[in-house]
């Protein structure tokens, strides 16, 4: 059985309507693990040794975020910037991610029309993951096409409602635990 290692990067997932919604969903599938940056590390201090060995024993690495600010949360930054370090991820001795399969699965607040070329955001995801995509490559991981949601933020009496983003995170849950019993 392949094993399935989900990286939590929200920033506070009891705050969460969409990313917690997919979470649920996914983490009791076959194989699968979650490790919740949020409650392991709320001071930021990253355990680089048991973030590596988790790593490890995985077959396929799933990055589960919010796109904040268009990248990747605060904490999940500083968790690739430590854990995939030198030697380790990459590099002349760092092969221990090569061959792993890669799924960045991601929830974005905007509409999927404001992430086209020419749109509101200027830039589409596709282009706004590169550096992601760029991170597969040079640790020798396979790139999969990321599991990517729009109109996942709800704010009351503003914008989407909860059931709504329920419903989109039901099926955003849908389509990665999809991908994952592919690989």
């Amino acid at each position: 059985m392949s094993k399935t290692l989900i990286i939590s990067g929200h920033p506070d997932l009891n705050l969460s309507n969409a990313n917690k919604a997919v979470l649920a969903r996914v983490e009791g599938l076959p194989g699968v693990t979650v490790r919740r940056l949020d409650a392991l590390y709320p001071d930021f201090g990253i355990d680089v040794p048991a973030e590596q060995a988790a790593l490890l024993e995985a077959d396929t690495v799933v990055l589960q975020f919010p796109f904040h600010w268009y990248s990747v949360p605060a904490l999940l930054k500083l968790w690739m910037d430590q854990v995939l370090a030198y030697g380790f991820a990459y590099g002349s001795t760092g092969d221990k991610l090569r061959g792993k399969t890669l799924i960045v699965s991601t929830t974005i607040g905007g509409p999927a029309a404001s992430y086209q070329r020419g749109g509101y955001n200027h830039f589409s995801i596709t282009d706004l993951l590169k550096p992601l995509e760029q991170t597969a490559n040079l640790t020798g991981m396979t790139w999969h096409p990321p599991v990517v949601s729009h109109g996942m933020i709800f704010i009351p009496g503003v914008y989407n409602t909860l059931e709504a983003v329920l419903e989109r995170a039901e099926d955003h849950a849908s389509r990665l635990g999809e991908a994952i019993r592919a690989l």
